[in-house]
């Protein structure tokens, strides 16, 4: 390690310059580009620049060396005693601001981590996430609606035939001659419609909102 630390710098910049333990650490302006973290035993190779994407973060801090006096294990890794799972996603966010998660990762496990290394944008969006998905969960199964018309015997047919998407025909009551017309008795019926009311994912009720014509 002694020739390569008396070399020029530039060396420092490729990931072999990492491999010599630092006995102090450099001035903070000569820092490699790359970075290593030792999570909870598995090591993460990554930049400083992608650590420092979120300034307030606890990565940003360490990385900087600014008041964290973090330990380092003998690749000159720094250590950090937290669940190695999470932590890819985190990466990973700070890398390209998305949120990857396997289907069997569980969103709480991240909130944890994302608010251990204080992470603000990835707070809100796992929270937004979880709020989400527990709507999505309390508003199932379906709701089903149902609505009442009143019509006459002729009108019985244009009405079925003209009734709106998603309303499905349910019962015809008869229920006699209420009205005289002149001399005609004309048959009125109650007729029950029902439809099934989904939820839409910005959380409205979807209804179309032209009723059947009657």
């Amino acid at each position: 390690g002694v020739r390569m630390r008396m070399e020029g710098r530039e060396e420092m910049q490729g990931a072999v310059g990492l491999r010599c333990t630092w006995d102090i650490p450099p001035p903070a302006g000569t820092q490699a580009k790359w970075v290593r973290l030792n999570v909870g035993g598995t090591v993460f190779l990554t930049t400083r620049q992608t650590l420092c994407r979120e300034q307030k973060s606890f990565l940003c801090r360490l990385c900087q060396g600014e008041e964290l006096q973090s330990d380092r294990d003998e690749t000159g890794a720094y250590l950090i005693d937290r669940d190695p799972t999470y932590f890819g996603p985190i990466l990973n966010f700070l890398r390209h601001g998305k949120l990857v998660l396997d289907k069997d990762m569980a969103e709480e496990g991240i909130l944890e981590e994302a608010e251990f290394y204080n992470i603000g944008p990835l707070i809100r969006m796992i929270k937004d996430r979880m709020e989400e998905k527990d709507y999505t969960v309390t508003q199932v199964p379906p709701k089903h609606v149902y609505r009442v018309l009143q019509c006459q015997e002729e009108e019985l047919t244009q009405m079925v035939s003209t009734m709106s998407d998603g309303w499905r025909f349910e019962q015809l009551v008869n229920i006699g001659s209420s009205y005289n017309y002149g001399n005609e008795d004309q048959t009125e019926f109650l007729c029950v419609v029902s439809k099934e009311l989904y939820n839409s994912p910005n959380g409205l009720s979807s209804e179309p909102s032209h009723k059947a014509k009657v």
